[in-house]
């Protein structure tokens, strides 16, 4: 397998986004944007960011959200206001300044998908909701994408499982709250097999063996209380005082030293990190 480094995500993005215009593109996205507003309806806050395959392409249009901002890896003239041309891995917002982060395909198709997750991460706030939608390598399309040859449209992203995806989530401190998987039909363009939806919804629609196209992961973003830890003391001072009528005596520091002095250490609290 070829390094990431060998490959040209940026390319595979952009035979993706175009993908999206078919027929099959067109039925997935309408069945992705119903995911998500009926995963998130009832969440409400100040901004809602969506890591956007393109600006063409919003999901979550009818939330709750006082601000909506999409990112989309190029810029064009056609650009509308709120939306900001970047990079995934690296997002051009202040740190907890997000109350939703929806991740289209993000992992599948970026360069760096860890610091994807990371950036994420750092400008969700504390308690703040992450969306995370990625192509299941268990499914029809994984095995689609198995055995094809060429690299274009979705079989052209990495189809990462969704266990890692949960288990990164976990590791940046989140919380899963719902993970399923959607989207029953065959990975097919043809009419005549489109037809045959329904079949395939009967036949691997059991909500028990999920072999929908996607995943879609729904986390929370704990923020634990720094515990109180004991206070370290450090004798910063040694203050020299008469021998006689010592202060502080004790076992281990005599009222009467060799040299007819008491010490008293001065003490100092110092916070530990």
């Amino acid at each position: 397998m070829n390094p990431a480094g060998d490959i040209d995500y940026a390319a595979r993005h952009d035979s993706f986004e175009s993908w999206f215009q078919t027929p099959l593109g067109r039925s997935l996205l309408a069945d992705q944007r119903a995911c998500v507003e009926r995963h998130v309806r009832a969440l409400s806050g100040a901004r809602q960011l969506q890591v956007a395959v393109s600006h063409r392409l919003p999901l979550a249009s009818g939330t709750d959200f006082a601000q909506r901002v999409l990112t989309t890896p190029n810029w064009q003239s056609s650009i509308p206001d709120g939306v900001a041309v970047c990079d995934a891995d690296e997002l051009p917002f202040p740190g907890d300044s997000m109350d939703l982060v929806i991740l289209h395909h993000t992992a599948d198709f970026s360069p760096h998908p860890h610091q994807a997750l990371r950036e994420a991460s750092r400008v969700l706030r504390g308690e703040g909701v992450m969306m995370l939608i990625g192509f299941n390598p268990f499914s029809l399309w994984g095995l689609r994408k198995l055995v094809s040859r060429h690299h274009e449209g979705p079989w052209g992203g990495r189809f990462l499982m969704k266990g890692r995806m949960e288990d990164w989530l976990r590791l940046l401190d989140f919380s899963v709250e719902s993970s399923d998987s959607s989207f029953f039909q065959v990975p097919l363009q043809r009419a005549v097999l489109a037809e045959r939806r329904g079949l395939m919804e009967r036949l691997c629609g059991n909500r028990f063996l999920p072999v929908g196209a996607y995943y879609c992961i729904l986390a929370k973003k704990r923020v634990y209380s720094r515990l109180q830890r004991r206070p370290a003391w450090q004798g910063q001072k040694v203050i020299a005082l008469p021998g006689r009528g010592a202060v502080g005596a004790s076992r281990d520091y005599p009222a009467r030293p060799e040299n007819g002095r008491c010490a008293i250490l001065k003490h100092k609290h110092v916070e530990e990190y």
